[in-house]
């Protein structure tokens, strides 16, 4: 395992967003409009017995679990992405099941984790799939998960590089903020490309829209993005989360060639309806022509690409 500076870290707080409540943040309830309505629907989705593929050499496997969890599986290795199992965010309900059963994973040799919200790092999770592989978080997350079972925890910061035989791992800026609890914001955040044998992913963690893409698109080969498209109308009128509008202004900034779509239709988190995100992704991408670059995947599918 080699890890590699690319360049002088950032500045702590040089994409933190403004915690600041938007305008207008009063204006309606989320607890009565979003919270208590949830409570009430019934968990749908389909959890999948999957069946997942030999890979030849030059071909990447992705199955989204669902919300930002994501299975990628190279010829040699098994990497979990932000897993995430929990029924239950506090007092968020999981609206869509995880689109396979934890104990149908494969074996992992590495588990990322972007940042450290409850949405994105789930401890009873982690602690389950642990079984002595490495772990890679940004900044100050280390701390959480130390002593869940796993054998080396490195952190990163943005455009620091991990290595793990032939994959390589590399953080990347995120236009967000990684407090666990209110007053934690010490905690870095970001996104991960991993590369492995000529190919490349690019997951983004959260984020806002920001200048950021443009740069990581210049300095890094990212082939596939896995972009957020949910949960932009939040109770808090903060700019903390792209609207799918903006995923796909990100995505052609990256120079990437195929965009996965990600973190919606899991967990309420806003005000937009769950089925609006992808509608509205496909409808901005027929309007650009790039619909055929777009690939909705469904949970608990492996997808070669």
């Amino acid at each position: 395992m080699v890890r590699r500076l690319l360049k002088k870290p950032n500045k702590p707080d040089e994409h933190h967003v403004d915690m600041k409540l938007g305008a207008g943040w009063h204006k309606r309830n989320f607890l009565a409009e979003v919270v208590i309505p949830s409570l009430f629907t019934k968990r749908h989705g389909q959890k999948r017995k999957p069946t997942f593929p030999k890979l030849h050499a030059g071909e990447i496997c992705i199955t989204w679990i669902g919300h930002a969890s994501f299975l990628v599986q190279t010829p040699k290795q098994s990497i979990l992405i932000d897993p995430n199992w929990a029924k239950w965010l506090k007092v968020i309900k999981r609206i869509r099941q995880p689109g396979l059963e934890i104990h149908d994973l494969p074996a992992i040799d590495l588990v990322l984790v972007t940042h450290a919200h409850f949405d994105h790092l789930d401890r009873k999770t982690l602690r389950t799939v642990a079984s002595d592989q490495p772990i890679v978080v940004p900044e100050h997350v280390g701390s959480l998960v130390h002593g869940l079972g796993f054998r080396h925890v490195q952190e990163l910061q943005c455009w620091e590089t991990f290595e793990l035989g032939a994959l390589k791992i590399t953080l990347t800026p995120a236009r967000h903020w990684g407090a666990r609890v209110l007053h934690d914001n010490h905690r870095r955040f970001g996104g991960f490309l991993i590369e492995y044998g000529g190919r490349s992913i690019f997951h983004c963690g959260d984020s806002a829209y920001f200048e950021g893409f443009q740069e990581i698109g210049r300095r890094l080969p990212v082939e596939i993005a896995l972009l957020p498209i949910g949960a932009y109308d939040a109770p808090t009128k903060r700019d903390v989360h792209m609207n799918p509008e903006q995923a796909l202004k990100a995505f052609l900034e990256l120079n990437a060639k195929t965009m996965v779509p990600m973190h919606f239709g899991t967990f309420r988190l806003s005000y937009e309806p769950l089925h609006e995100p992808p509608q509205r992704l496909m409808k901005q991408a027929r309007t650009l022509s790039i619909a055929d670059r777009i690939r909705v995947l469904n949970e608990g599918e492996p997808t070669i690409f």
